[in-house]
């Protein structure tokens, strides 16, 4: 099995803060779900959700 070199690693972009971010081992299985870079801006998202429904059932 060739090992991939840290420049050929899949990224996406955080859709929360715009980064860039790589593929790590731990997201292996779940590469496809993953959208956020980190927990806090999943937590972000949440927070967004949450704000725009509350907002839109006024």
């Amino acid at each position: 099995m060739a090992r991939m070199r840290k420049g050929q690693l899949p990224t996406k972009t955080c859709p929360i803060c715009g980064r860039p971010f790589e593929w790590r081992k731990k997201w292996a299985r779940d590469w496809e779900r993953v959208i956020y870079c980190s927990e806090r801006c999943q937590r972000e998202a949440r927070r967004r959700r949450v704000a725009s429904t509350s907002a839109q059932s006024s």
